[in-house]
C-alpha cells in the first residue's frame, strides 16, 4: 500500500481508503454485517489506514461497525466521520443560514453520538456532511469545531462538498479554516480539476475523493438489464434510460483505451490517484472481493499519461442524484 499526506494535517493516509456508507445498510440493500466486518478487517490487514463513515450512515450503524474493526486493529487507523445537517436538507440549498444547518450545539451533540458509536476518544477528521460557501463567516459553527478540538474530541475539520459542486467550497478553502474537503471526482466528473484542486494545493488542504466508480457506473457492470433490490436508492440513480446511457459511455471508454471491460474498475480508481492533489480515494467495499481488487489496483499507481489524455475526452456533465 502506498501512502500520501493528508496535506496540512500531516496524517499519512493510505491512497486507498474505505468508504463506509454501504455497510450502514440504509439505502444500500444487501449489506451483511459479518461480511462488512470481514471486509474492514481485511482492508486494514492490507494497509488501508483511513476509513470514512458518518453518523447518518444507517443512523450510526456504520460507525458502530467501523469502531469495532478499528478497536480490534493492531495498527493505527485514521477515522473520519460527518455531522448531518440539522435541517436534514441534502444537498445544502442556497439561501439557508448556517445556524439552521450547523449550529454549534448540534455539532457538539452529533460528535458525542459519533464518538459513542465508534467507541473512540477522538475522531481524526470530523466533517460537515453538506456544505454551502455562503456559510463562511456566518453562524457559530466554527466555535463548535474549536471547542471539540480543544477538548481533544476531534483533531481536524473537513467538509463533504455538495454533489457535483466542487466550486462551492472555494471560499472555505481560501479562508484557511478547513483541513480537508471530500469531493466527487471520477472519469465522468472531472470538474474538481478546474478550480478546486488548484485551490487546495495552494492552501495545503487535503482531498478525500468519493464516488470513484460513479456509484457503480464505472465498474462496467451496469447495463440495460441491470436490476437492483426494491427500495435500493440506485433504482433512482440509474432510473429511466440511464442504464443504457451508462452502458454506451463505458463501451466508448473501453474501445478508446482498447481494454476489456473487466479492467475498468482498476482504471477508474487509478485515474483518481493520478492527480497529485488527491490524498486518498474512498470507494465502498462491502465485500471481500472488492477489497482485494481495489488494493491490487491502488498498488499499480497512477495511469500512464497517454491513457489520462484519452480519458479527458470522456467527461460527462450530468447529475444522476436528481430523479430522472
Amino acid at each position: 500500500m502506498n501512502y500520501r499526506s493528508l496535506a496540512r494535517t500531516g496524517l499519512q493516509v493510505s491512497e486507498l481508503g474505505f468508504g463506509a456508507w454501504g455497510i450502514g445498510k440504509a439505502m444500500w440493500l444487501g449489506a451483511d454485517d459479518d461480511e462488512s466486518l470481514r471486509s474492514l478487517r481485511r482492508a486494514i490487514e492490507q494497509g488501508v489506514n483511513f476509513i470514512d463513515t458518518a453518523l447518518g450512515y444507517g443512523d450510526g450503524h456504520s460507525e458502530e461497525l467501523v469502531g469495532r474493526a478499528v478497536r480490534e486493529a493492531r495498527v493505527d487507523v485514521h477515522v473520519s466521520s460527518k455531522v448531518p445537517p440539522k435541517n436534514q436538507k441534502w444537498p445544502a440549498p442556497q439561501g439557508v443560514p448556517a445556524d439552521e444547518a450547523f449550529p454549534a450545539a448540534w455539532i457538539l451533540e452529533c460528535t458525542e453520538r459519533s464518538l459513542a458509536n465508534l467507541g473512540l476518544e477522538t475522531i481524526d477528521v470530523q466533517q460537515f456532511h453538506v456544505w454551502s460557501d455562503e456559510w463562511v463567516g456566518q453562524g457559530d459553527w466554527m466555535d463548535g469545531i474549536e471547542r471539540l478540538r480543544s477538548q481533544g474530541k476531534i483533531r481536524y475539520f473537513g467538509v463533504s462538498i455538495n454533489d457535483h459542486e466542487p466550486a462551492n467550497a472555494l471560499a472555505l478553502v481560501n479562508s484557511g479554516v478547513v483541513d480537508s474537503v471530500q469531493v466527487i471526482y471520477n472519469i465522468f466528473d472531472q470538474s474538481p480539476e478546474e478550480e478546486l484542486f488548484p485551490a487546495v494545493v495552494a492552501e495545503n488542504v487535503g482531498v478525500i475523493v468519493r464516488v470513484p466508480f460513479d456509484e457503480g457506473a464505472l465498474t462496467g457492470k451496469i447495463n440495460p438489464g441491470t436490476e437492483f433490490p426494491e427500495g435500493d436508492w440506485r433504482n433512482s440513480y440509474f432510473g429511466g434510460d440511464r442504464r443504457q446511457q451508462v452502458s454506451e459511455r463505458v463501451q466508448a471508454i473501453t474501445e478508446d483505451l482498447d481494454v476489456p471491460v473487466e479492467r475498468l474498475p482498476e482504471i477508474a480508481l487509478r485515474y483518481c490517484l493520478s492527480n497529485p492533489a488527491v490524498s486518498t480515494v474512498i470507494p465502498g467495499m462491502r465485500a471481500l472481493r472488492n477489497v482485494e481488487a481495489n488494493v491490487r489496483a491502488a498498488e499499480l499507481g497512477p495511469l500512464p499519461a497517454e491513457e489520462l489524455e484519452v480519458l479527458r475526452h470522456h467527461r460527462w456533465l450530468r447529475n444522476f442524484y436528481q430523479a430522472p
